[in-house]
């Protein structure tokens, strides 16, 4: 079995156990122990999987680990299970700190059997870092993510390769961030960055002032235009094979001429497509508009319907919502921000195609 195939096995073990592991023991059983599996450990070799991991800190005596990885008799993971009913948020953690610095464990995870949490020592040698370098979340994850995780597979295990990755996923989440209160809010260092580049003359407050509205619309318009860009592939009819065309097709090619997918389908495809994926990785969620309604699928395939946006009469605005029988129930819409008032629905459908 593939190392992608193994994943998605264990997210359905993932999903089953939200509902039905009520302690830290049921968890590891349902999901950990599956998980050290397909990295490919042997959990039941004490060569390589380690449990209940006892190594005396300072004073500290007898605490434990939930569980050791080794590899050629080296500790290589430490591994910290919390319930899945905890948030890992609000887990404590400190028998991972504890132990990092006297083992020769370069990774340390903390899992709830929702998501993964993966640590280092990063910014500061031989001491772990107080936030992961990368997280991955077992219900809901694309393929980048996958391919991030099977670094961490035991026959290809690299500690130098996976400390370059984390300090590229740290230095990526961390201008990710910055990036985004720029984009919410740019400061005056970001305007004057890109004020020296477009103002001649001196930087006063007031040119400041003057260049910030500016700024942050010409931020707006860019990522607008890419996310047009984007969306544009799928809007585009599908090339056709001959040179020529049928009556048919040509019927076809003006209707699709007649098509204007308009700014306010992309905004609802949008939050439908930010809804449904924490169900489905996000670029199975598709849109495709035709003439009298705008829709939007799982893996474009007409049988698996999400919703529908019929967006086209002068009243107002109907939203459709497929069930997992695929039964569509209208709702009139005021505003776009009442599609979230669907999202169970909309979830619980898109869940049905995974």
């Amino acid at each position: 079995m593939q190392f992608a195939e193994k994943i998605n096995e264990l997210s359905k073990r993932s999903v089953i156990a939200a509902s039905k592991a009520l302690t830290e023991e049921a968890t590891k059983t349902s999901v950990v122990l599956p998980f050290i599996q397909a990295l490919g450990f042997d959990p039941f070799s004490l060569d390589e999987v380690v449990p209940e991991f006892i190594s005396d800190v300072g004073l500290k005596k007898g605490e434990k680990v939930d569980f050791a990885l080794k590899i050629d008799g080296k500790t290589t993971i430490l591994i910290e299970v919390k319930p899945i009913t905890m948030t890992l948020g609000s887990a404590q953690f400190s028998q991972l700190f504890r132990y990092f610095h006297t083992t020769e464990s370069k990774v340390a995870i903390l899992t709830n059997g929702k998501e993964a949490w993966f640590f280092s020592d990063i910014d500061d040698t031989n001491k772990m870092d107080k936030k992961p370098f990368f997280t991955f979340d077992f219900q809901n994850h694309d393929d980048k993510a996958i391919e991030e995780l099977a670094r961490f597979q035991k026959d290809i295990f690299s500690i130098e390769n996976i400390l370059e990755a984390a300090s590229a996923l740290k230095y990526k989440s961390k201008a990710a961030q910055y990036l985004k209160s720029q984009l919410d809010e740019p400061d005056d260092d970001f305007i004057k960055v890109v004020g020296r580049k477009i103002h001649d003359g001196m930087l006063t407050k007031a040119i400041v002032e003057q260049l910030r509205p500016a700024i942050q619309s010409a931020l707006d318009v860019i990522i607008k235009d890419r996310i047009q860009d984007k969306l544009g592939i799928a809007f585009r009819p599908e090339a056709q094979p001959s040179t020529k065309a049928t009556a048919s097709e040509e019927e076809t090619e003006t209707e699709q001429s007649e098509i204007v997918t308009t700014e306010e389908e992309v905004q609802a495809f949008l939050i439908v497509k930010a809804i449904a994926a924490r169900s489905v990785a996000i670029d199975r969620i598709t849109i495709r508009d035709s003439k009298t309604y705008c829709s939007v699928f799982v893996d474009n395939n007409n049988r698996k319907p999400l919703v529908r946006f019929y967006f086209n009469a002068k009243s107002k605005n109907v939203l459709g919502i497929f069930d997992p029988d695929k039964v569509e129930q209208k709702f009139e819409m005021e505003h776009l921000g009442q599609i979230y008032d669907h999202a169970d629905q909309i979830l619980q459908t898109a869940a049905s195609y995974s």
